[in-house]
């Protein structure tokens, strides 16, 4: 069994998105069932991610980073947010009241504790602000732990 940690960006474009889903099945497709997903929920990447690990037959884990980070991701993606946090077998809250920079980068780095290899839907660029997808991959990276990018041909951030 392989465990895979997600990082990647919010926020994508609806053709982005079609692109970095079919990346992604196309990639977690080789492991399936066999597999098991590791995610803050995030919109964007992280619930991509999430669905396309329980479509495939996957177990799902999620860290939320802190109290109130559902309140912290856009309303359109609450319904998503709390179905996919449903179907998790396991759900692992930090001691953060609010979300910020702090909890997802830590959040980001339990993730990192209990993975075998970073999936980063990245565009290579340095994290908007401390926490982001460039600052998990270089923790990936410290660590010596093996990086995939998924950045499809095509891919554009807002």
């Amino acid at each position: 069994m392989i465990r895979i940690a997600v990082s990647g960006h919010r926020g994508l474009p609806s053709g982005t998105v079609s692109l970095v889903d079919e990346a992604l099945r196309e990639t977690l497709a080789g492991h399936s069932p066999e597999l098991v997903g590791l995610s803050c929920l995030a919109d964007g990447a992280d619930q991509i991610f999430a669905r396309a690990v329980l479509d495939l037959g996957g177990g799902l884990e999620v860290v939320v980073p802190a109290e109130r980070y559902r309140e912290s991701l856009p309303g359109e993606v609450h319904a998503l947010y709390d179905e996919l946090l449903s179907r998790a077998v396991t759900v692992r809250r930090l001691d953060f009241a609010e979300a910020t920079s702090e909890s997802h980068m830590v959040a980001g780095a339990r993730m990192l504790d209990r993975a075998d290899v970073l999936l980063a839907v990245w565009d290579g660029l340095p994290a908007r602000g401390y926490g982001g997808t460039a600052d998990v991959v270089a923790e990936a990276r410290r660590r010596g732990m093996p990086v995939q990018v998924i950045w499809p041909e095509g891919a554009r951030r807002d």
